[in-house]
């Protein structure tokens, strides 16, 4: 099953499984806009993607990781 750049939970679910060491609050949005591309089940245009999309992952990340 793919994910969009709207499906923030899921792909922070899988970026926890991927990177699962590292803090989110310390993330650069290049980086974490790179992470959620290389994703294996990511299927979206990365063109779609901007700052609030990538500020959902971040908190949607912090979330799960607590």
């Amino acid at each position: 099953m793919s994910i969009k750049w709207i499906d923030s939970l899921e792909i922070a679910l899988d970026l926890i499984e991927e990177h699962p060491d590292v803090d989110p609050t310390k993330l650069h949005f290049t980086e974490l806009r790179q992470w959620v591309l290389d994703l294996e089940r990511f299927d979206d245009d990365p063109n779609h993607c901007g700052e609030r999309v990538l500020e959902a992952i971040q908190l949607a990340w912090i979330d799960e990781a607590d």
